[in-house]
């Protein structure tokens, strides 16, 4: 594979950079504002200085060619760090969300000097075997395999299945709502000029190198996972738990493969905590 030129990663922060630095890393498709502002400034006014980034493919960072992408999961762990030395900083907390969490295992496995400690949301362990694991709820892959007939190039299409997806994702706990997802999706597709480079999330490869070396983290690590997840359920956040030692898993009851407003509390006093004491 070619080297390609490094990628223009961008980035916002919130809070006072004096306070200690929380990477948030977001999941397949999804550009930082997944991780919505709302919820960055309740962790910045919990004294933490937060930033948030596009991914490559998304936001307003490099997009390349649909179909072959030029890059691998590794480099999006190199990504993270890059973030970190535009910020100026040496070491951060790191938190990920769904493929944002696959991508923050590496960091800390590939840059473990540069992180204080891990958060993983709604995610699956790097480097183990998770075949004997449950898999996406019958409904979900349903779902999913309607994204081969949407067009990715057309706007209303596009909107409308991820606000579907959205839908589809969401947990048992709290009612979905529709007109504020949509209006959110408008914005994102909008900021992102359409998702079509997005779609190379899907065809990434890379992470071999670190098979089985999830046991040998020296990290602190937080285990954040709704138990009503339909694409990773609960026991994916529990088997990586259980591979790194002194890890803690914190369920959310009821709680999906998002980050609904009415479960940030729980999610960003476990996530407060955590950095405290790490």
């Amino acid at each position: 594979m070619m080297k390609t030129a490094e990628p223009d990663i961008a980035s916002q922060t919130f809070g006072d950079p004096a306070h200690p630095p929380l990477l948030l890393i977001m999941g397949a498709m999804a550009s930082m504002l997944w991780w919505p502002e709302a919820f960055c400034r309740k962790l910045a006014g919990e004294g933490l200085f937060v930033i948030r980034y596009d991914n490559r493919d998304t936001g307003r960072s490099t997009k390349y060619a649909p179909g072959e992408p030029p890059y691998t999961f590794d480099d999006m762990a190199d990504d993270a760090v890059r973030v970190l030395d535009r910020h100026g900083i040496g070491k951060a907390h790191v938190a990920g969300m769904s493929m944002g969490g696959m991508i923050a295992q590496l960091v800390a496995l590939k840059h473990p000097s540069r992180v204080l400690s891990l958060t993983a949301i709604s995610t699956s362990p790097v480097g183990i075997d998770t075949s004997h694991l449950p898999g996406m709820s019958e409904a979900y892959v349903k779902h999913s395999s309607e994204g081969a007939k949407v067009d990715w190039s057309d706007r209303e299409q596009v909107v409308d299945f991820i606000v579907k997806d959205a839908h589809a994702i969401a947990g048992t706990a709290h009612p979905f709502d529709e007109k504020r997802t949509r209006a959110f999706v408008e914005q994102d597709y909008d900021r992102s000029g359409g998702l079509l480079s997005a779609t190379n999330h899907f065809l990434l490869k890379g992470g071999e190198d670190y098979q089985g070396r999830l046991r040998d983290m020296q990290v602190p690590l937080l285990v954040i996972h709704g138990t009503a997840d339909p694409i990773f359920p609960v026991e994916h956040g529990a088997a990586l738990a259980e591979a790194v030692a002194g890890a803690r898993l914190v369920r959310i009851e009821g709680g999906g493969h998002e980050l609904h407003p009415d479960d940030w509390p729980a999610i960003i006093a476990a996530l407060v905590a955590h950095s405290r004491a790490n």
